[in-house]
């Protein structure tokens, strides 16, 4: 494939070319294809029912039966009690994770990555001189069918909001198009809560003076959602006439590298805990080096059990990339914390401190392991 313009160009709003890809229930989907005999089974991925274990993800056949990430193990398997329950293999997924990323790549380097299974793909300008942005993402996941054995859910928009929203429409294995003369018909009758950061209350605010669907939002004035909702207000207004300006964030000279891992069940096993940090320092360190970084402050993060979130930092004289003095560093600032007397939810390790020469994008990329969908 041949660019035919710059891949680090910003596209104007007004004429970008927007896919937003969603993997299909993809811890799940991944351990079917890995395991025949899963295929075709209410399959959840997560922690011990015993315990406090949550799903993580849920097949499309224990879905059905009301099953949904997040949920108590325990739950899950009272609501499906023929699902077969497996636990997550993290390494596994983030393995496949690259390698969609690459088939992206194969298409435009404007990629924004969400989390192992999600991404925003900027294809007005792409590698092929493709001019649709349906048929990119046609290709792509076509791509992905035949070379990884998965399903992938698209939407293609102008915007990354209303990519976003169009992906979910057709799981499994959808995808929805919105033309720029089709947003305002394509976002009417959807509910309020499809817009994102709008939650329960919010939901439930909206409600109570019969905003129920975007075109009734639509309707109302910036003023009257701001006495409402508060600074909120104005946003909501703008994403109900489908006007999202912000453009695909590219990962390119970040001020800190950093990776994280949520854990299905708590930890409370210190040495279990140490083998995640080594395995995290693992991670920012290849990829450091990836990017020819080197860093002088390590931070951690700790969440514990009540999700109290806490982060420990140390500077040094010297500029780290190696995966050994990140984990000593990582372990001390452990060390620091009560995650030995808590116990843990989520561990991250990250890397900052960069030569003012790299200086560039802040990136947060302390978020990547949450549940899938």
């Amino acid at each position: 494939m041949n660019a035919s313009a710059p891949e680090t160009v910003a596209t104007t709003a007004k004429h970008r070319k927007i896919i937003h890809i969603d993997m299909d229930a993809f811890y799940a989907s991944v351990e079917q294809r890995d395991a025949p005999s899963l295929r075709g089974r209410p399959v959840v991925v997560g922690g011990d029912p015993q315990g406090r274990g949550v799903v993580a993800a849920a097949s499309y056949e224990a879905r059905a039966h009301g099953v949904r990430s997040a949920q108590p193990m325990r739950t899950a398997l009272r609501l499906c009690p023929q699902a077969v329950r497996v636990s997550p293999n993290f390494s596994k997924y983030r393995e496949v994770s690259i390698q969609i990323h690459e088939i992206f790549h194969q298409y435009t380097d404007l990629v924004e990555p969400l989390a192992l299974d999600e991404a925003y793909l900027d294809v007005t300008y792409n590698k092929g001189d493709i001019p649709f942005g349906h048929r990119v993402a046609r290709m792509i996941k076509t791509q992905i069918r035949s070379e990884l054995q998965l399903t992938a859910s698209a939407g293609v928009a102008p915007n990354k909001f209303l990519a976003k929203i169009a992906s979910a429409l057709r799981k499994p294995d959808g995808l929805v198009v919105v033309m720029p003369h089709q947003v305002t018909e394509f976002l009417a009758d959807l509910p309020v809560e499809v817009i994102p950061g709008v939650g329960k209350v919010t939901g439930e605010q909206l409600r109570k003076i019969n905003l129920n669907t975007i075109a009734q939002l639509a309707a109302s004035s910036p003023g009257q959602l701001r006495e409402l909702v508060g600074r909120r207000g104005a946003d909501l207004w703008q994403r109900a006439q489908g006007i999202d300006d912000s453009p695909v964030q590219i990962e390119r000279d970040p001020k800190q590298l950093s990776a994280e891992t949520t854990f299905v069940d708590d930890v409370h096993d210190v040495l279990h805990m140490q083998r995640t940090l080594e395995e995290l320092s693992q991670d920012v360190a290849e990829r450091l080096r990836q990017r020819q970084l080197c860093g002088r402050i390590v931070t951690i993060k700790v969440r514990y059990p009540d999700f109290e979130t806490i982060t420990r930092s140390q500077s040094q004289g010297l500029y780290l990339d190696a995966q050994s003095p990140i984990e000593q560093l990582a372990r001390q600032l452990l060390e620091r914390t009560h995650a030995a007397e808590r116990g843990v939810r989520l561990l991250g390790v990250g890397v900052s401190g960069f030569p003012e020469t790299h200086y560039g994008v802040q990136l947060d990329l302390f978020g990547g392991m949450g549940v899938a969908r």
